[in-house]
């Protein structure tokens, strides 16, 4: 980004997203309404039209959203350090966390702690029913998209593990640039600076790292951790909520993880502020190739991560271009229906399934739902609720 004089420092930008990594609640495209009202209204880092084209860029991309702009406009303020540092200020405040309560868990025992972890569980139907039916409502507003998300479903259920929902997500975005064509097209904002060979550089990194981890991914546990979580980074569309079948199948799939573990892990990560992806720390924590620990738990959460920045990075310079195309547009539109489809049929196997183990299980479930939807209580306030539900009910039966 040698185009452009670099306007501020280091520590303003880890001060800033460190602000947010403390208070930013609700997922996502909460998190990209933190992000305008402190950097675009308050502190004027870039304007509302590069803003939009950014968020664009960041959607249309694979891996976590909001994290990726945080990262693009930590480098476009201070350069790649910036970009380090706006990673770091968002997202270790709720991965250390995470850590926490997964070196914490392995030690709760008794009916008061497995009562407080089922509530943890049914926290995670309710956040991943709130999760589809949000994204329901604004990435399938038409017909065609909602038969996109239901055969997205089907391949899912039929075809089953990572294979089933890489080809949904193709086969979504192949639809969506033959049926999505009309829509809205992405706002024209700033020009971003950038190098495109360097851009190149950085898209051939990602691809060799999605490409070459798997053939040494044996040699060591190191390396089988990071291939699992760099390919989930690398795959899923959108962040948040979107990348649990993909992280269920990794370490559930291969029993690194216990599916009550990752239920419980998940329903606490709902309790954090920060990005979603920081669940890859508690996962590293308490999975068995490298024996958990906190070593396990910082190589999970790196490893997710990197591929996200390396595309936004690498894409960056080209976006000015590519923004405008609407053959790009459409297959996106196409590939994030078959995403809804995707995290509906996780709603059902493993979350549901796993959790929902009596009417009153769904009783409650349904009631934290409610409170999400309806009532538009904070995510943490339904954890808390739930969790404490759970574990009195726990002692008393």
């Amino acid at each position: 980004m040698s185009e452009r004089a670099w306007q501020g420092g280091v520590g303003e930008v880890f001060g800033a997203f460190l602000k947010l990594g403390l208070t930013s609640f609700g997922g996502p495209i909460a998190h990209l309404g933190y992000f305008r009202d402190e950097l675009v209204t308050r502190r004027r880092w870039i304007s509302e039209a590069g803003y939009a084209d950014l968020v664009a860029l960041c959607q249309f991309l694979p891996g976590p959203a909001s994290s990726q702009v945080g990262f693009a406009l930590g480098m476009m303020r201070a350069g790649p350090l910036g970009g380090l540092a706006a990673w770091a200020g968002f997202t270790l405040p709720s991965a250390l966390l995470l850590m926490a309560f997964a070196l914490g868990a392995a030690a709760l025992d008794g009916p008061l702690a497995q009562g407080v972890l089922h509530g943890l569980k049914l926290v995670a139907v309710a956040v991943v029913a709130q999760a589809v039916f949000g994204m329901a409502q604004s990435l399938t507003p038409d017909r065609v998209r909602a038969v996109i998300a239901v055969v997205a479903v089907f391949m899912v259920v039929l075809v089953g593990g990572a294979w089933g929902q890489l080809g949904a997500i193709g086969l979504g975005a192949v639809a969506g640039l033959v049926l999505c064509r009309n829509g809205v097209a992405v706002a024209s904002g700033e020009a971003f600076p950038g190098s495109r060979r360097v851009g190149l550089g950085l898209l051939l990194v990602f691809a060799l790292l999605l490409i070459g981890q798997p053939l040494v991914a044996e040699w060591s546990p190191v390396l089988a951790l990071a291939d699992a979580f760099y390919r989930a980074g690398s795959l899923v569309f959108g962040g948040g909520h979107v990348v649990l079948p993909l992280l269920e199948a990794e370490v559930v799939g291969r029993g690194w993880v216990g599916p009550d573990a990752f239920l419980a892990g998940y329903g606490a990560a709902q309790a954090v502020p920060g990005p979603l992806f920081t669940f890859a720390a508690y996962l590293g924590a308490v999975g068995t190739p490298m024996g958990g620990g906190l070593i396990a738990g910082l190589v999970a959460l790196v490893a997710i991560f990197v591929p996200g920045m390396l595309l936004v990075a690498g894409a960056l310079p080209f976006w000015n271009g590519l923004r405008s195309w609407p053959a790009a547009q459409a297959g996106l539109r196409g590939a994030n229906a078959a995403v809804v489809g995707l995290l509906g049929a996780a709603l059902y196997d493993p979350v549901f399934t796993s959790a929902v183990l009596s009417p009153l299980d769904f009783a409650l479930a349904l009631a934290g739902f409610v409170a999400l939807v309806a009532w538009k209580a904070p995510p943490w306030g339904v954890v808390l609720a739930l969790a404490v539900v759970g574990g009195v009910l726990g002692v008393a039966w």
